[in-house]
């Protein structure tokens, strides 16, 4: 009876979770049907650094390639900055380093969606949970699709 029950659990279980899909999995494709190929935001990146006073990013994306990344108050984009924000600088990086976090690379990933388009409106990421300053925090504004 007992090995029964386990066998109807095991069952039970696998069914609801083929079937069933993550919260960023239901967004990304969300994301995936709007099917737009040219857009323009706000990239905020909050963190304890030093380029956070000059945020937020101006990013201009089309086709999946950064057409133009630039601090929206003029400033130049260091090297050492620019390569921390290309991770950053598409919705699909965007939902692809959210993933990895979700999946591991963080202890504790919060995330609010754009109920529209489906592309994450804001992620705080906390990477080592009794850490400090280790918190990311990701905040897209001004959303834009452009023709």
């Amino acid at each position: 009876m007992r090995k029964l029950l386990y066998i109807v659990l095991t069952l039970a279980l696998a069914a609801c979770s083929l079937g069933g899909q993550t919260e960023i999995e239901r967004n990304r494709e969300k994301w995936q049907d709007a099917n737009i190929s040219h857009y323009r935001f706000n990239l905020f990146v909050g963190c304890f650094c030093v380029f956070t006073a000059d945020m937020p990013l101006a990013i201009e994306v089309q086709d999946g390639e950064v057409i133009s990344m630039k601090y929206e108050n003029g400033k130049e984009i260091d090297a050492t900055s620019r390569e921390l924000f290309e991770k950053y600088a598409t919705i699909d990086r965007i939902f692809a380093e959210l993933e990895a976090d979700i999946n591991g690379a963080a202890e504790e990933v919060v995330v609010t969606y754009n109920y529209t388009y489906g592309f994450p409106e804001q992620a705080s990421i906390d990477f080592i949970k009794d850490a400090i300053d280790d918190e990311l925090m990701l905040t897209i504004s001004n959303f834009e699709e452009l023709p």
